[in-house]
């Protein structure tokens, strides 16, 4: 007897004794009163082999049916080797079983698909709570990974995350995490939904200034100038765990959208650009959390603010008395019907699209320029390490020139070293040799 069944009897035996009441008995046990009369009867009939429940040893009603057991077992085999039991759980749903979670878990850990992992020490942080509205917080972050699984090259997902909601606000595969990526999903998401308060990054150099103490610059980014023209703060966090939102939802998404592309059949960045607005729906459907307050705290864009010339590399320029201006290893010659003294020392801003377009403005109204000349490549350039190898492969891959003997006429073999050849060239002040 199981040591619930030992209180039973037990506290039945009181009862038969008339030393404790059925209803006292019923509060000590949990039970009705019907329930504690049940016992009474079985234990003057059988014993106390009466109060041993019946089921015991008996098949539960619940079970699965074998047929169920074995094509799930091949299916987290076949199709879904390295999926998680909750991913793994919805898939099956979708192919027409329906498990649960821990069942699912307790098959895959049969067939050795899953093993628990190790509990770690906590480490607490300080706790912050969401913000209370959409688009009042919204943090982005780059994850670099295999998403083809060897497919296709790997690339970088940027990704951006409502902190108010969770939600999904912005996906798109690129190559990697440069300034006019994040130009362009900074667009994409102002487009879609309006201006941000804030933006919540981390400190790679796209976002911030890493140089301490920096000598020359406006101390801020491309990236952070553009929102500061569009009047949207830029806060960098200070661990990854500060702007755990987005850490979380790129773990999510590395085991997630792998597994959906390799279900897909994708293996291209287009292909998966496509994609990503079908799995945004579900994810959010899924995983989104409603707002504290319903208002949204989207701004739209004001009268003078056009992103095409925001989003662009910015930099200022002083023209010379010839109204000539440097950038990028180009000389622009400014061309004005006014006096051009007017025009000399001026402060003018070169904005670049990423096209390559280039648009020279003075007080926020275009120039028109002409190409002068090309300068030649500065002396100890930097030269991104990608760029190394190539050019150390030519340098290598050049034919060395070998040097054969010296021919006897060369004027060198013509010139006699002997002892009294060099003792007559120095009466004769050909020489100028220092004897000891």
């Amino acid at each position: 007897m199981s040591e619930k069944e030992l209180t039973r009897l037990e506290v039945v035996k009181r009862v038969r004794r008339k030393s404790l009441r059925q209803r006292e008995a019923a509060e000590l046990l949990s039970i009705s009163v019907r329930q504690v009369k049940r016992l009474c009867k079985a234990f003057a009939a059988s014993g106390a082999e009466g109060l041993i429940s019946q089921r015991r040893g008996r098949v539960s009603n619940n079970r699965l049916p074998a047929e169920t057991i074995t094509k799930a077992r091949e299916l987290l085999r076949t199709r879904y080797p390295d999926f998680g039991p909750t991913l793994a759980t919805e898939k099956l749903a979708i192919d027409g079983l329906l498990l649960s979670t821990e069942t699912v878990r307790q098959l895959q850990i049969a067939e050795g698909l899953w093993r628990a992992k190790t509990l770690h020490r906590p480490v607490i942080h300080q706790l912050r709570e969401r913000r209370t509205r959409i688009g009042e917080l919204v943090q982005i972050d780059g994850s670099p990974h295999d998403w083809f699984e060897g497919r296709a090259p790997k690339c970088t997902l940027l990704v951006f995350v409502d902190d108010a909601t969770s939600r999904l606000m912005y996906l798109q595969f690129v190559a990697a995490e440069t300034t006019f990526n994040y130009f362009d999903g900074v667009q994409s998401y102002i487009e879609n939904f309006g201006k941000p308060l804030a933006f919540y990054s981390d400190k790679f150099g796209v976002f911030r200034v890493n140089i301490p103490n920096a000598l020359s610059g406006t101390g801020l980014t491309q990236f952070g100038r553009a929102l500061k023209e569009l009047d949207i703060q830029l806060i960098c966090a200070h661990s990854p765990q500060a702007k755990g939102r987005v850490e979380r939802a790129n773990q999510t998404l590395q085991d997630r959208l792998t597994k959906e592309l390799r279900l897909l059949g994708i293996s291209s960045i287009a292909a998966a650009n496509a994609y990503l607005p079908q799995f945004i729906a579900a994810y959010n459907e899924r995983f989104a959390v409603p707002p504290r307050c319903a208002q949204t705290a989207h701004r739209p864009l004001a009268k003078g603010e056009h992103l095409e010339r925001i989003l662009s590399l910015c930099e200022r320029r002083t023209l010379s008395k010839n109204l000539t201006l440097s950038y990028n290893h180009v000389i622009y010659q400014i061309k004005t019907k006014r006096a051009a003294y007017t025009m000399r020392k001026a402060h003018v801003e070169v904005r670049e699209q990423r096209n390559g377009t280039i648009t020279i403005e003075y007080k926020e109204r275009p120039l028109e320029y002409s190409l002068y000349c090309e300068q030649e490549q500065q002396q100890a350039k930097v030269v991104e390490a990608k760029l190394l190898q190539p050019a150390a492969a030519r340098a290598a891959a050049r034919p060395k020139q070998k040097r054969g003997p010296v021919p006897m006429t060369h004027p060198w073999r013509r010139f006699d070293f002997t002892e009294n050849s060099m003792l007559a060239r120095e009466r004769r002040g050909e020489l100028c040799i220092l004897r000891k």
